[in-house]
């Protein structure tokens, strides 16, 4: 199977990034791509650059709307599956929300970003709402996707619930900026998310400079073995495309302990530590000193 991710830069113009990703969706899947994800908030500015004001919420579309109905028409007429990312309003909530569309138009469903983070350019909080919809998987043409929203990525117990639940292939929408993390560390952890899972990873980044951030790129690839098969470049627009051999999955080492075998306790245990984030009556606040070498989890009541 062929995938491809959208690496491209966004601009205040919503309108004018919708039509360009649009544009790369359809070359993707000219090119063969049977599933084209996006980036975090790939079609509009990453309004968490500044901390949110009474007027922040207006920027924020339903599910389905305007944004997924186009993205629908295409994947309907391409006969692709796409991965989207957007700002999502559902009533008095707002969430970071990736909708996954079917290859024949249909919105299958929508992973909601579970950890919401706060820290300088990153002021996440004032703007989503913990998600609600735990680590679902989605079966599609393209096989089963499970989808983990840029900081999600870090909670193996988040990577471990998507496995747990039969993904083929993790999508990761990412909005990483340039020096944000110790070199290598956000490769490294997905690498090793693969292979403690046996799955294929796939993270799609934003990139280009914005009001505050200068996005990195560098979307890639990663096999159940933890090796990385597709790696686009730092600063540029790209579509990264990778040749997927979803059979890999079973013969990797993980699957050794089948999740089958791994239902009860591990199963369990992943889902409850889900709920516990996502749980009404906590909230969650993850911190970070200045330099972001290390973070604090603090659950307190609601």
């Amino acid at each position: 199977m062929r995938i491809a991710l959208v690496q491209q830069h966004a601009t205040p113009d919503k309108a004018e990034n919708l039509a360009r990703g649009l544009r790369a969706f359809e070359a993707a899947a000219r090119a063969g791509a049977e599933l084209v994800a996006f980036a975090e908030l790939a079609f509009e500015p990453f309004y968490p650059q500044t901390p949110a004001g009474p007027s922040s919420r207006a920027a924020a579309e339903p599910v389905p709307g305007p944004l997924t109905d186009a993205f629908a028409a295409r994947a309907r007429e391409l006969h692709a599956v796409a991965v989207l990312n957007l700002f999502e309003r559902d009533g008095d909530r707002t969430f970071d929300c990736s909708p996954v569309i079917d290859a024949d138009g249909t919105l299958v469903g929508r992973t909601r970003m579970v950890h919401i983070t706060e820290y300088a350019c990153f002021h996440e909080q004032g703007y989503y709402t913990p998600g609600d919809k735990g680590a679902p998987v989605f079966a599609t043409r393209a096989g089963r996707i499970g989808v983990a929203i840029c900081y999600d990525r870090h909670y193996p117990e988040y990577m471990r619930a998507l496995a747990l639940a039969g993904a083929d292939l993790v999508v990761v929408p990412q909005a990483g900026s340039v020096g944000e993390w110790p070199e290598g560390l956000y490769e490294a952890e997905m690498r090793v998310a693969a292979f403690q899972n046996g799955y294929f990873v796939a993270l799609c980044n934003r990139v280009g400079r914005e009001e505050k951030l200068t996005f990195a790129g560098e979307s890639f690839v990663c096999a159940p073995d933890g090796r990385i098969v597709a790696r686009a470049a730092q600063g540029a627009d790209a579509i990264l495309s990778a040749d997927l051999d979803l059979t890999q999955n079973a013969a990797s080492r993980a699957t050794v302990v089948s999740p089958a075998s791994a239902s009860g306790a591990l199963r369990r245990l992943a889902v409850a530590m889900i709920a516990l984030h996502i749980s009404p009556a906590s909230r969650l606040t993850i911190s970070s000193n200045a330099h972001r070498s290390s973070s604090r989890t603090e659950y307190r009541p609601g």
